[in-house]
């Protein structure tokens, strides 16, 4: 066998090492454990060591930043790696997240009581009897308030002060949407992204001056 042909495969310690720096809390049994689910499939040496190819690498940071940054279920990232059906080597964007009742409990870690709450104040709503990824981001943050005491219902006033701020953003993007001019959608979407991100500057300047107080500092 050539050299290139032994350098085509990683051991799972090389590998742990071109991840670490962007996932740090993963590990050798974290790679295990999701050979061990059937996410991922490294072939084996004659003596029964892990032989890991580059694709093997893309598929691991494919599966690990959806499960950082959309907290989705081991089966569900299956799922969407076993229908997107990619060429090993091949890198795919993160799919968007669809949730079904019973994933996005589990996702979230709440119950079906609280969410049918959420539901009831209007928190997040289900689309075609799925939950996208701001219904989860909602609903983990929602499960975490609850540990203080803070429920759905007591959102209901910041739900109605974000309808507020997104009346803002229409009335300013609107002007822009009506021109028809080519370029108008990408405009239109850039001014409502950077006012959003100054609104919600100001908002968190304004609740943090309001805890101050409430603290007598």
């Amino acid at each position: 066998m050539s050299a290139q042909a032994v350098r085509a495969f990683m051991s799972i310690g090389e590998v742990l090492a071109l991840l670490q720096g962007e996932f740090p809390d993963v590990t050798v049994s974290k790679i295990r454990f999701l050979e061990g689910e059937g996410l991922i499939e490294p072939q084996r040496s004659p003596s029964g060591y892990r032989k890991f190819t580059h694709g093997d690498v893309e598929r691991l940071r494919y599966i690990l930043t959806a499960q950082r940054d959309q907290y989705l279920p081991l089966r569900v990232i299956k799922d969407h790696l076993d229908g997107a059906a990619r060429p090993r080597g091949v890198t795919a964007e993160a799919p968007p997240v669809r949730l079904s009742r019973e994933e996005l409990l589990e996702a979230a870690g709440i119950d079906e009581e609280t969410l049918a709450e959420m539901e009831g104040f209007g928190l997040v709503a289900a689309v075609a009897r799925r939950y996208d990824a701001e219904a989860l981001e909602i609903a983990r943050s929602v499960g975490a308030l609850a540990r203080f005491g803070v429920g759905a219902r007591h959102l209901r006033v910041l739900k109605a002060a974000v309808e507020r701020e997104a009346a803002l953003v229409e009335q300013a993007v609107a002007p822009i949407m009506r021109r028809r001019a080519p370029g108008a959608i990408g405009e239109a979407e850039e001014t409502a992204r950077e006012i959003s991100g100054l609104l919600q500057e100001l908002h968190n300047a304004l609740l943090r001056g309001s805890v101050r107080g409430i603290l007598g500092r």
